[in-house]
């Protein structure tokens, strides 16, 4: 099982960015996704995350700005991120903390490449 994150960029104050992180491989059923971030010179932290029936949980750092979305059907998760601050600019991470590849059998874990986000005028 393989995440690929994509949608990053550079985007002024103020801006928006929509990330999108995609599962691919054999997949029965996939847990909780989320977005996570690392800044540079700071530790990876979580920024949002939604179970499989689409309860979302959000830092407060990006709560009323950042809306965390998923689509089962195309096992993709999404993160729309508005009014954009210089301090969200941080290299974006995908997860999905259980992947089942079929009945009884998971990946735990499971991270993206990362897609860089940075919010400069």
């Amino acid at each position: 099982v393989q995440l690929q994150a994509s949608g990053g960029g550079l985007v002024q104050p103020g801006g928006s960015l929509r990330l999108s992180c995609t599962a691919s491989g054999s997949i029965f059923r996939i847990n909780a996704m989320g977005w996570y971030r690392q800044a540079p010179g700071t530790q990876r932290e979580p920024v949002a995350d939604i179970t499989s029936v689409g309860t979302t949980h959000y830092a407060d750092s990006v709560k009323g700005r950042f809306t965390i979305s998923r689509d089962n059907a195309k096992n993709t998760v999404y993160l729309q991120m508005n009014s954009l601050k210089a301090e969200d600019t941080a290299v974006y991470y995908c997860n999905a903390d259980q992947v089942w590849t079929q009945p009884g059998v998971d990946e735990k874990d499971v991270w993206g490449q990362g897609t860089e986000v940075t919010v400069s005028s």
